[in-house]
């Protein structure tokens, strides 16, 4: 016991201005103690007086139980003097036992041992043995989601967190945390993060200065990972030294831009894997709505296969059977040319080109001028309605006003536009417009923006045909990052990923082991050597030697592994048989060819 209170007592010693603070204490102790012998004095002087005599040990007795407002009442005095002298002991014992000396206590004593207490309660270091790991500098929505994705993968993760109260917080969560300043280089030495796989940088623009060179000035290797709020801060942030900084808002704006109807009528590249490509269309409007995945016939049309379908926010394995609607999103898998061959066939199919109106864009935050930036960039005319003033010159295509007025909507076109582009940062209020404008223009492509995963079903039911979640677009950025020699993260619930074959399927057939129907996956690639085999033939055999290319949820990825264990593959070198980049730089090469398509159609 006695060594227990000694350890605690040297904490509070430790603490940052505990001299102060018992120095303090101490005196304060002093001037009771010497205020109790005053009374206690002229307590036997008064009595005297009255004719009464005392012990000095009856003195003090009297004196404590009467500041302490015990008041036995078996030692009283008769005279005015005395009771007036009995008040003023009772009112200063009140003030001093009662009131300050309990809040000194606490103040100078108590409160600086508890914040030593969980200071020490608080991870200062990591495992020596740590190492593969992602490091966060700031902790919010988007955190979370990445976090979910990395224990997916079985990844380690450290937040750095230099509030106390917030890391206590988070570490009751069970959250992995280090408390530290974020400017300190020693916070990072005790992160290891020599030896972290990644550092994620999500703060201010200026404070994520500070946090880059801080980190350089220990390690010169490690990757960073930052959002860039504003396009000025780009190239500070890479001189900084980051890896790679996205503007992730600017990001957000393209994708929905991109699934406006009429943008392109084409299919939409989201990622690739060597020479295979990954790409949604929209179903709605084209010559595949109302028809069943068989009777597209796309595989013996045009090659691509129907690997996936996003329906209502919630991917989902295709059958033959399964029905297209207007709210159908399909994935499709397949080369270039083959891609570029199913884009012919939709422009074929379209027919003369109908009249053209402009695209809404509710919102005009940074989300809302980058699809405006894109619109503009493919000459598709659009209006943008801004509550706000902007910063900007007198501009045809901004509206201002409230998008939840309806003369403000009329004006900016409601009753005429193919689609909708609902950007504003609250969710609420996106979800409060889509079924507003889901009830002016039933018949509308309505694309939302979600700012928290968990609204994205809300906002499907209440009349959006697409959603795209912030959080969803950095998780799958910084997971490609991570690992781009096995996975491929489409979106979020949506992966592309590489194995190499299991023991249990050598020798067989894709046809006999279905593995769509046991574990929810499709096999989009097989690959055999150098070579890629995309869209296998499922009646060949499969060798020793394959590694499958396979997509699927996370939860069906999961199965597969459990049940075709495999052994881990080594990471790819050679860029043709494996290669991952963000959306900027996969669009361009095909997004070309087909504008050229798309040109020679007009014509």
């Amino acid at each position: 016991m006695l060594k227990t209170m000694a350890t605690q007592l040297s904490l509070v010693m430790q603490a940052e201005g505990s001299t102060r603070n018992l120095c303090f204490l101490v005196k304060f102790c002093i001037a009771l103690v010497v205020l109790i012998l005053v009374y206690t004095i002229l307590f036997h002087f008064i009595m005297l007086h009255e004719g009464r005599e005392y012990s000095w040990i009856t003195g003090l007795y009297w004196a404590m139980t009467t500041m302490s407002t015990l008041g036995y009442g078996d030692i009283t005095f008769g005279s005015d003097i005395g009771k007036a002298f009995s008040v003023v002991v009772l009112v200063s014992g009140m003030v001093l036992l009662l009131i300050m000396l309990p809040f000194t206590f606490i103040q100078f004593f108590y409160a600086p041992w508890l914040d030593e207490q969980n200071k020490a309660r608080v991870p200062r270091t990591v495992p020596d043995t740590l190492k593969g790991h992602v490091i966060f500098t700031h902790f919010d929505n988007v955190a979370v989601n990445l976090i979910e994705k990395l224990n997916q993968y079985d990844t380690s993760h450290v937040i750095v967190i230099p509030e106390l109260s917030r890391a206590l917080e988070l570490h009751d969560r069970r959250y992995k945390i280090l408390f530290g300043e974020l400017d300190d280089p020693e916070t990072y030495r005790r992160l290891r993060v020599e030896h972290a796989a990644m550092v994620v940088v999500m703060n201010k623009d200026i404070a994520a200065t500070n946090i880059i060179l801080t980190i350089r000035e220990v390690c010169d290797t490690v990757m960073i990972v930052t959002n860039a709020d504003l396009a000025d801060s780009v190239d500070i942030l890479k001189l900084a030294g980051s890896t790679h900084v996205f503007q992730f808002t600017r990001l957000l704006g393209k994708a929905l831009a991109r699934r406006v109807l009429g943008v392109s009528m084409t299919s939409n590249i989201i990622g690739e894997f060597g020479r295979l490509r990954i790409a949604e269309v929209p179903a709605m409007r084209t010559w595949m709505q109302g028809k069943t995945i068989a009777e597209t016939r796309l595989r013996e049309m045009v090659g691509v296969n129907v690997v996936g379908i996003w329906q209502e926010g919630k991917f989902q394995i295709p059958t033959p059977t399964m029905p297209i609607s207007e709210s159908t999103v399909l994935i499709l898998a397949g080369t270039r040319e083959q891609l570029i061959r199913f884009d012919q066939s939709i422009l074929l199919a379209a027919g003369e080109k109908s009249e053209e109106h402009a695209v809404l864009i509710l919102g005009g935050g940074r989300v809302g001028q980058a699809v405006g930036d894109n619109l503009q960039a493919r000459n598709i005319d659009y209006r943008m309605v801004e509550k706000r003033p902007m910063p900007v010159k007198k501009d045809e295509h901004i509206i201002h006003g409230s998008a939840a007025d309806l003369d403000t909507l009329l004006q900016a076109g409601i009753k005429t536009t193919p689609s909708i582009i609902i950007t504003t940062h609250d969710d609420d209020l996106n979800i409060y417009l889509t079924i507003y404008c889901r009830r002016l223009r039933p018949d509308a492509q309505i694309i939302s923006r979600s700012s928290f995963d968990r609204n994205i079903n809300t906002l499907h039911r209440a009349g959006a045909n697409l959603v795209m979640s912030f959080s969803s677009l950095v998780t799958a950025t910084v997971t490609n990052l991570l690992k781009p020699e096995q996975t491929l993260m489409l979106s979020e619930g949506l992966n592309v990923f590489r194995v190499s074959l299991s023991p249990k399927l050598e020798g067989k057939k894709l046809t006999e082991i279905r593995i769509r129907e046991n574990t929810g996956c499709s096999v989009v690639a097989v690959k055999r050597g150098e070579e890629i085999d995309i869209n296998p033939n499922p009646t060949v055999p499969l060798r020793h030697e394959d590694e499958l290319v396979l997509i699927g949820s996370a939860e069906s990825e999961k199965l597969y592994n459990e049940l075709y264990p495999s052994q881990p593959l080594a990471a790819i070198t050679d860029s043709s048989l494996l290669e991952h980049t963000v959306e900027e730089e996969i669009e361009e090469e095909v997004e070309q060819e087909v504008a050229e398509h798309v040109r020679n159609f007009k014509r």
